[in-house]
């Protein structure tokens, strides 16, 4: 088979674009990755320890969700939570070691909290439904072959 150097050309031309399309892609996507940040969950004890030490630079605090995303002094981030109905007695406490406290808005709180809603209801109706469609198609399938088998 022969193949002219015009179709060669093309070919190698589109896959090289389709190379730094891909690139450029992931690019966006690294960059995207670098501002984001990464919380780690921590316990109690761990927390009163580097509030003892001053490792604690700023905290945001959420109502809703009951947790504090802390800000350390070496610059990680790390996710506590406080006792129900605590909030108040744990932003005087932090900012009694001079920590600086911020605490968010309902809407804010609302919007984390909305995060973390699970969408597995809705998977499943989805797959129900397709099963349904799946099984309708089948019987109707059979029943054609059975009406065709007799005639």
């Amino acid at each position: 088979m022969h193949r002219s150097i015009k179709g060669l050309a093309g070919r190698a031309l589109a896959l090289i674009l389709a190379a730094s399309l891909a690139l450029s892609g992931l690019a966006v996507v690294a960059l995207a990755a670098e501002g984001t940040i990464v919380y780690t969950h921590e316990s109690e004890a761990e927390f009163a320890k580097q509030l003892a030490a001053k490792q604690v630079k700023s905290v945001e605090i959420n109502k809703r969700l009951r947790t504090m995303r802390v800000t350390l002094a070496d610059g990680r981030h790390v996710l506590a939570s406080y006792p129900k109905k605590q909030e108040p007695q744990t932003a005087v406490r932090l900012q009694a070691h001079g920590v600086s406290v911020t605490v968010l808005s309902k809407s804010d709180a609302e919007k984390e909290l909305g995060k973390k809603k699970s969408s597995h209801h809705k998977i499943r109706y989805i797959v129900g439904g397709v099963l349904v469609i799946v099984i309708v198609i089948v019987v109707a399938v059979l029943v054609v072959n059975s009406r065709r088998r007799r005639d």
